[in-house]
């Protein structure tokens, strides 16, 4: 039997649900290649080169664990869901919006994995 202490106690944040990340990686990736180049509408996001690479990475590896996916696996995976969001912003009625709401639950999952604190610029 568990002491009531022991019930009580809050359990662990589930990890974030795969296919999540997955979507939030292939945006980064994305919105920081957008930034590289210099588009005006991509700098409005944080910068994602140092930070969103780190997540890109950390999904990768995920991918790999979970799915038992190799290297090249997982560039396919992640630049076929980069393409489909492509895919989906250009066939939005307004883009713009699209991307903001994609964009607003990735960096708070960016925020909680990756504080900016503990990355370099």
């Amino acid at each position: 039997l568990a002491s009531p202490a022991q019930s009580a106690a809050p359990a662990p944040p589930p990890p974030v649900e795969l296919g999540a990340a997955v979507r939030c990686a292939a945006l980064f990736g994305v919105i920081a290649g957008e930034q590289a180049r210099g588009d005006a509408d991509a700098q409005r996001f944080p910068p994602l080169a140092t930070r969103g690479r780190e997540f890109f990475v950390r999904t990768g590896a995920r991918l790999m664990d979970a799915e038992g996916l190799d290297r090249p696996a997982v560039q396919t995976r992640l630049q076929s869901e980069a393409g489909r969001l492509q895919a989906e912003r250009t066939a939005a009625p307004d883009p713009k919006a699209f991307v903001d709401a994609a964009m607003q639950p990735c960096l708070t999952l960016l925020d909680a994995t990756i504080p900016a604190e503990i990355m370099p610029r």
